[in-house]
């Protein structure tokens, strides 16, 4: 099989469909996820050992498939007419298999996303420290990406993103966009970031938070006069903070609990349901940073923020599950769905 004409008939149906990913591996035809749901191309081949062979052959240069072969599993990004991927190969059962997730480089505003226009407030501000979380594949980097084109269509910023692999590509209007990939522009994450504040930089995006040196980085930078966006794993605001806060040593968490208390400016956690309409739309929890909360960071009574998210709408905070009970009254998801992805369901029954 000659591989390239069949990943373009593939690619072709990816973007008809608006699908998000493809698989590939032995013993399967290419499979794509649209809507959340994996959809085999039934007209497209089984694959076979060769033809993931060649398929790494063509998509990894020299140096990243000696990598690969080194250490069995690899991320990279991979451009196929016009369209981007970032993608990662890895082997199973001592055959190699393939994700490709699609980069739509249309960069999406807040409101053709369907998201809470509030967000707009961490967009504006000129320091401070602000994630937004969720699984993978649910939206996190597509959202802070319309973030990053606010900035960088109304402010005369220096944005520096230090990603693996680059995601969305900025054209730069009233901001200076410097993109760094890890593994091409620079050796890694936190070495990247030591660079940062030698580069008179004024908004930092990480792709991702790894590690405690990492984090630690990160809260500096907003510590110092710098806006910081960046994600993590995690499903909502106050895990979000005890997995900061457990990346450090027992002896060092009381430092850290203070700077973040200083310097979180907020935490957007998103899911991406399947719709009545089709697709799929967001659902949310915002946390604000605002006095309370600080002090019970500083604190340590993390537990005591889901309480405080629930009853603090007038001041911006959005709960999940008042997130998912207006989706179910305005048509958009099913009474079941809500259920699937609520953090506490008696809660929620008793909003819809």
């Amino acid at each position: 099989m000659e591989f390239k004409e069949e990943l373009k008939k593939i690619i072709q149906i990816v973007v008809a469909e608006g699908a998000s990913d493809i698989h590939l591996s032995e013993g399967r035809s290419a499979t794509i996820r649209t809507s959340g749901l994996l959809v085999p191309i039934s007209r497209s081949p089984v694959l076979t050992k060769e033809n993931l062979n060649q398929i790494i052959f063509m998509i990894l240069s020299p140096d990243k498939r000696e990598e690969f072969l080194k250490e069995k599993e690899i991320d990279f990004a991979y451009e196929f007419e016009d369209v981007r991927f970032r993608g990662n190969a890895y082997f199973q059962k001592g055959v190699i298999s393939i994700a490709l997730r699609v980069i739509n480089e249309d960069i999406k505003t807040l409101e053709e996303l369907k998201l809470p226009p509030i967000l707009e407030i961490f967009a504006k501000k000129k320091q401070g420290f602000f994630l937004v979380v969720g699984p993978t594949g649910h939206g996190k980097s597509t959202t802070l990406s319309s973030l990053i084109e606010m900035i960088n269509q109304n402010r005369q910023e220096h944005i520096v993103t230090i990603e693996d692999p680059i995601e969305f590509l900025y054209k730069q209007e009233q901001s200076i966009i410097d993109q760094r990939e890890v593994g091409f522009d620079t050796h890694g994450f936190a070495r990247a970031l030591k660079s940062a504040f030698r580069q008179d930089i004024d908004v930092l995006l990480i792709g991702e938070m790894r590690g405690s040196e990492t984090i630690e980085a990160a809260i500096t930078a907003a510590e110092t006069g710098h806006l910081v966006f960046s994600t993590l794993h995690t499903n909502n605001a106050s895990q979000t903070i005890d997995r900061i806060i457990d990346a450090f040593p027992a002896a060092q968490q009381k430092q850290i609990r203070s700077q973040l208390s200083n310097s979180l400016t907020g935490i957007f956690s998103q899911r991406l349901i399947p719709s009545i309409g089709g697709g799929r739309v967001p659902a949310y929890e915002l946390l604000i940073n605002t006095n309370a909360v600080s002090n019970l960071i500083r604190e340590g009574r993390i537990h005591e923020i889901d309480s405080v998210i629930e009853t603090s709408s007038g001041e911006g905070m959005i709960s999940m599950n008042r997130s998912l009970a207006e989706l179910v009254r305005s048509g958009d998801i099913t009474v079941e769905d809500a259920y699937k992805y609520t953090p506490r369901s008696n809660s929620l029954e008793r909003m819809l």
